[in-house]
């Protein structure tokens, strides 16, 4: 189960971005996941508890939200959505296209807990 390794690299950047900003704790991680990505959502919420136990994220909620598969037509010039394993253009229908997104696992945001007596430049 590679969602496992991934997840664990995910809470790496979350542990950064929570440090940059003296956070307490994590409270809610958002992550956006295409289906093109290679991750399985289900797998990668089962993973979670796991990778996350002993962190400063351990106990946050993760929130899975799915990304569109988009294409560009190099046709046309249209960007239509596409299904993941027919990526035609939705105006013309022709088989030209560029991926514009879908194969993303994305950190989208976080939720932190921070003191608050912190420096100014810390919370913004």
């Amino acid at each position: 189960m590679h969602e496992l390794s991934v997840c664990q690299s995910l809470l790496d950047q979350v542990q950064r971005v929570a440090a940059d900003h003296a956070a307490e704790r994590v409270e809610r991680i958002v992550v956006r996941i295409g289906p093109l990505s290679g991750v399985e959502a289900d797998l990668l919420r089962s993973a979670y508890p796991i990778a996350a136990a002993g962190t400063i994220a351990e106990g946050a909620v993760l929130d899975i939200e799915p990304a569109r598969v988009l294409v560009h037509c190099t046709a046309c010039g249209a960007e239509t959505e596409a299904a993941p394993n027919r990526l035609l253009c939705g105006a013309c229908g022709d088989w030209r296209t560029r991926l514009v997104s879908g194969d993303e696992l994305l950190l989208a945001s976080l939720e932190l807990s921070v003191p608050d007596d912190l420096p100014d430049d810390l919370t913004h």
